[in-house]
């Protein structure tokens, strides 16, 4: 069995600040991590490596800094890391990353792709989907919950009110939650190897089959124009009166939301 684990190196949004004049991110002196739920799909692959043998490479499109996250999930267990890296792909938004990272994944040889639902540091849950309609996949996106079963998996898909459970047959792609597992630490040996005999593949736009148009800055139909934090909410208002009552008034303040 042969998994790629998509990953991404994100800062830690614990950290993070704006910059009040300009709205950006700040930067400077902010710790980067793999994120979470990159994280947990890269432990699914591991415990499918420890069960039945499987090979698992991980790949992250990211400046040359970005290898950082490639050494720590080789130290947790993978068995080859590649960085895409190259001006090219700069200012990439999500169509114009998923769209490089499927080019590299279709040099590769796999049975099943993981990655995030999402990163902290966007939110929009878009690449891991669209990475399986680039590669005409079967995807299942908010994975909760993974068996490997042969020639197929059966796996758990979560929302706030409820679940699926779903069969699904391989090559496919899944986007993985955090709560899916907990992430182990890395080995010693693995953290020694990482530093010491490691070598990184780096692949850049001359490495891999796609249309420079639609790469990076260029490629990218949406821009970030300004980031900004979430404003105060409103103090809520405490209604009395008997359950009816409530109920009425419940109703009366979705309607004036147009939320019913």
């Amino acid at each position: 069995m042969k998994i790629v684990v998509c990953i991404k190196q994100v800062p830690d949004t614990n950290e993070v600040r704006l910059d009040p004049k300009t709205g950006t991110l700040i930067r400077d002196g902010v710790p980067s991590i793999i994120n979470p739920d990159d994280k947990a799909g890269l432990e699914a692959a591991l415990r499918l490596k420890d069960e039945y043998g499987a090979h698992v490479t991980v790949i992250t499109m990211g400046p040359p800094q970005a290898k950082v996250a490639l050494q720590e999930a080789y130290a947790m267990g993978a068995d080859r890391v590649i960085l895409l890296t190259d001006r090219v792909f700069a200012g990439a938004d999500t169509l114009a990353t998923s769209t490089t990272i499927a080019a590299a994944l279709k040099k590769l040889d796999f049975d099943l792709v993981i990655t995030g639902r999402q990163a902290i540091d966007g939110d929009t849950a878009q690449v891991g989907p669209q990475i399986a309609e680039h590669l005409n996949l079967p995807q299942i996106s908010y994975v909760s919950a993974y068996e490997h079963h042969g020639d197929h998996a059966i796996v758990k898909r979560s929302f706030e009110d409820g679940f699926q459970k779903i069969k699904v047959s391989y090559p496919c792609l899944i986007t993985a939650l955090s709560e899916l597992n907990e992430a182990r630490y890395m080995s010693i040996k693995g953290l020694l190897d990482a530093h010491r005999i490691l070598e990184i593949e780096t692949w850049g736009f001359a490495d891999i089959d796609a249309d420079v148009e639609r790469m990076g800055l260029k490629g990218s139909p949406t821009k970030v124009k300004k980031s900004f934090t979430k404003g105060a909410k409103q103090a809520g208002k405490i209604v009395e009166g008997t359950p009816k009552e409530l109920a009425i008034a419940i109703v009366d303040k979705l309607h004036e939301k147009f939320i019913i």
